[in-house]
């Protein structure tokens, strides 16, 4: 007995290690979607079931963030992991005008530069194929930036509509009764089906939910039913394309179930900036503002993930993360090599403990729904913003007032100079690009310019 025990113990030591097969990667970065427009972050009258049982089946963040409160710099910080600042690319592309105000924007960047090392590419070389679908408005394509499949972007940053027709150079139409989330998503699940022997990246942009609004007449009048008076959240157009894109996370995942490919593949769900609430879009529940803003409604995001063997399912996790983090915690995994800001997640989405870290963002711009240039700093639960028309600063407390509506810099001078040192050290090492006096400023031409629709 002893002899085949040392026998059966040899053979199996002979055998050669079989590696795990690389894990794949889907990222889902929806547009203009508000913190609180998931089911499961508190919404009553949208309805995502898939989403909620990817927070059920993975982990849910309470404190994401947006690296900025518009798309294009979230967008490129998640293709290079680096802070918008310091590409100098900080505002959407093409931002907005307003050649009276009281500053002068600085000359930044109105593109991802080529020069720029993006995920995609950095996954290249560890042998990924990597398709994107939808959403670009980085300029140049995404081919130009590694990619090896694009499908869906028309150049810009918004759908000339949600049906057919497109009117997209990249997406021919479809038949009747399609919708445009809906068709990314097969173009994006082909993809996955023809690269299902390879390790891939989908990184899957849909145009949804950003404006012009609009989804299958169906659908909006089933929430046209659910409208109730004086409620916050009642749009029943913009719960349309909610629901689309909640359909397109479970539609994706169901194909990634029926090849097998679930348990080896990461699943992350995010937004590039907090909702819009212009317009009664929609609303961010319990918290102030919205998209273009410097407060947690503009870049307060929802942050979901599911990543084989590391989360716990129904894990909730309260620590303060940033865009950046995901192409870093992706770069790690794979051993792939991109520089950057962000840090790997992994420990913190296994439960272990993660320290704490400032959280910055940098906005030398003028929105058109008000909000002034301003810079930020989040550090545990304090918040300070640091607005350029007039040098003054605001510090809140998130931990007991996530509405921010009770300016504690009079109160606590030695936190404010701390936070807003962290800050100044911080602009100065990324290089940062801030607004100067404008010689033209003139209050009465700039009051009279109105804000292009194109711009909100």
């Amino acid at each position: 007995m002893k002899r085949l025990f040392l026998l059966l113990l040899s053979l199996a030591l002979a055998r050669p290690l079989v590696a795990a097969p690389p894990l794949n990667f889907v990222v889902f970065l929806t547009d203009d979607l508000g913190a609180t427009d998931l089911s499961g972050y508190g919404s009553t009258f949208y309805e995502t079931p898939n989403l909620d049982r990817l927070a059920r089946e993975g982990a849910k963040f309470t404190q994401a963030y947006s690296a900025c409160t518009v798309c294009s710099p979230t967008r490129a910080a998640m293709m290079t992991g680096k802070y918008p600042a310091r590409l100098h690319l900080t505002d959407w592309i093409a931002g907005h005008d307003r050649p009276f105000a009281k500053l002068r924007i600085p000359d930044w960047t109105k593109e991802l530069s080529l020069g720029e090392r993006t995920l995609a590419e950095a996954l290249h070389e560890k042998g990924y194929v990597s398709g994107h679908f939808g959403k670009w408005h980085l300029e140049h394509t995404a081919r130009d930036h590694g990619f090896d499949v694009t499908v869906g972007d028309n150049g810009i940053g918004s759908p000339r509509g949600y049906l057919p027709p497109y009117r997209n150079p990249n997406l021919p139409d479809g038949p009747p009764g399609e919708e445009l989330t809906g068709r990314l998503t097969q173009e994006a699940e082909k993809f996955i089906e023809t690269n299902r022997e390879k390790p891939f990246f989908v990184y899957f942009a849909p145009y949804a939910v950003h404006t012009p609004l609009g989804g299958k007449p169906e659908v909006v009048a089933k929430y046209q039913a659910k409208v109730q008076t004086g409620a916050p959240q009642h749009n029943p157009t913009y719960a349309a394309m909610v629901q689309a894109v909640d359909d397109s996370v479970g539609a994706l995942r169901a194909k990634l179930d029926a090849l097998g490919l679930s348990e080896n593949t990461v699943f992350i769900f995010t937004s590039d900036n907090g909702g819009l609430v212009l317009n009664q879009i929609t609303y961010n529940l319990g918290m102030r503002a919205g998209k273009g803003s410097a407060y947690e409604g503009g870049v307060h995001v929802v942050g979901l993930c599911r990543w084989p063997g590391v989360t716990q399912p129904g894990a909730v996790i309260d620590k303060p993360i940033v865009t950046m983090d995901w192409p870093a915690s992706i770069a790690a995994t794979t051993g792939a090599t991109l520089p950057g800001d962000g840090a790997d997640l992994r420990p913190l989405l296994g439960g272990q403990a993660f320290a704490d870290r400032p959280i910055f963002w940098h906005y030398p711009h003028y929105h058109p729904g008000g909000a002034t240039p301003y810079s930020a700093v989040r550090f545990g639960g304090w918040k300070l913003i640091h607005f350029y028309e007039d040098d003054h600063v605001e510090l809140y407390d998130l931990g007991t007032d996530p509405e921010e509506k009770h300016d504690l810099a009079p109160s606590q001078p030695e936190r404010t100079k701390s936070l807003r040192a962290k800050l100044d050290a911080w602009r100065q090492e990324a290089g940062a690009q801030v607004p100067t006096p404008n010689p033209d400023f003139d209050p009465i031409k700039d009051a009279a310019k109105p804000a292009k629709k194109k711009d909100l």
